[in-house]
């Protein structure tokens, strides 16, 4: 199998991979079924430009299942952006919300765009063009999509008015992650990262690793990256190297999450951790540094396919926790399988975006405000719970830990489909 294939390819080996353990009498049908999404979008979106040209972007969103709830999912805007991309991250969240037990299908969006170099009315003018042209297929209780790559809280309030404008109510439950003042949720920040470092520890413990003074090294110091340092530091692991797109820094007596974040952001003069003075030593330009250290715990939050066939071998951690999306290529997970690595994957780990989304949408639909502790306690809740859904799967069927976790989630969205009479 070669190491970069298309994404909708690989997410329908995934899921034949977990329908053949599953071995379901019909389970041809079931992967015809599952394999392509119920509906596929594809718009046009005029846009007026600052010049007085008019262009014209191409949106998409898919729709992948919805037998456990509305679809929900991201939208990203992006100038790699495919229709075959959007349906494969539409699958994925499919499994995502499953695996979290949350009562949600998959969906995905997405806007053929560099939005770099757009200016912000032009971004205004196209993603109210985008949610109006996909109006009609979404909603509180349809479709609610939320920020992905390129997309934030800003653009999820224009979807929200665009959408309230058109229908004459104020649909706060149509869109997620939106701004605290337009009744976002407490949490929603740091969620990903929360998510992952709770991951991280609950594999650390069926690894018989002590928290207190584990080492960890994580790839890519973003939202993600840091709030994953930041709690796993809180709770007693010691940082001992974080990278970015500019190097690694090391410090094998521990990193301050906090202060590298800061000096990332307001001091540095490279934008970057590489500089920081704190640092023991630097491995400039090797942002994948951290990945093969000699640590317990790796995190990778940066790109996808960083640990691949050719460098398993080199990971000399015995936990994984993803939080970047795809970082493991599939005959990485056969290599690090047989190590004996835990890997918490992506859709397992980094799943707390959607889940405080969810939470956020049922605060919308009930009217109310949770404290930040709520969240955060529900949270945990469910991130703790699919880990030990995917570890007693993993011990059931003898397979690797991405697999469980794929058999779980595929096997809950199949007894409700069952249980409808769809298959």
């Amino acid at each position: 199998m070669p190491e970069v294939l298309d994404p909708y390819e690989i997410a329908k080996i995934q899921l034949k991979k977990a329908l053949d353990v599953l071995n379901y009498p019909d389970k041809e049908s079931v992967f015809n079924r599952l394999s392509v999404p119920e509906r596929i979008l594809e718009v046009a979106i005029p846009v007026k430009m600052d010049d007085g040209t008019i262009k014209v972007f191409t949106g998409y969103r898919s729709q992948h299942n919805s037998a456990r709830g509305p679809y929900k999912g991201g939208v990203r805007y992006h100038p790699n952006v495919s229709k075959h991309e959007v349906i494969a991250l539409s699958m994925w969240m499919t499994w995502k919300c499953a695996l979290a037990d949350i009562p949600y299908g998959g969906g995905k969006g997405g806007v053929i765009v560099d939005p770099r170099k757009l200016s912000r009315r032009e971004l205004e003018q196209l993603s109210r063009g985008y949610f109006r042209a996909i109006s009609r297929i979404v909603g509180p209780d349809i479709d609610i999509p939320a920020p992905d790559v390129y997309t934030d809280p800003q653009i999820m309030a224009w979807f929200f008015d665009e959408y309230s404008k058109l229908y004459g109510y104020n649909a706060f439950g149509v869109v997620t992650a939106k701004p605290l003042e337009l009744f976002g949720s407490l949490g929603r920040i740091y969620s990903t990262g929360y998510g992952t470092a709770v991951a991280a520890r609950e594999a650390a413990k069926v690894a018989g690793i002590n928290l207190q003074g584990a080492t960890v090294a994580i790839q890519g110091y973003g939202n993600a990256g840091y709030y994953t340092a930041k709690f796993l530091h809180e709770w007693g692991a010691k940082i001992v190297a974080v990278s970015d797109t500019k190097g690694t820094i090391i410090n094998r007596n521990g990193l301050d999450p906090d202060k590298v974040n800061e000096w990332k952001h307001n001091k540095s003069a490279k934008r970057s951790v590489i500089d920081y003075p704190d640092a023991e030593e630097r491995k400039e330009g090797d942002s994948k540094y951290p990945l093969f250290m000699d640590v317990d715990i790796v995190i990778p939050a940066a790109l996808e396919n960083q640990i691949t066939g050719e460098n398993a071998d080199n990971v000399k951690a015995k936990v994984i926790s993803e939080a970047a999306n795809g970082p493991t290529t599939p005959e990485a997970d056969e290599i690090l399988n047989k190590k004996g690595v835990i890997i918490c994957p992506d859709f397992q780990a980094n799943a707390g975006g959607v889940i405080v989304s969810y939470f956020e949408w049922v605060q919308n639909r009930e009217g109310i405000i949770w404290t930040e502790e709520e969240v955060r306690r529900r949270l945990e809740e469910k991130i703790v719970n699919s880990f030990h859904a995917m570890y007693e799967a993993k011990q059931k069927y003898n397979v690797d830990w991405r697999t469980a976790a794929y058999i779980v989630a595929v096997d809950r969205v199949v007894k409700a489909m069952r249980l409808r009479g769809w298959l």
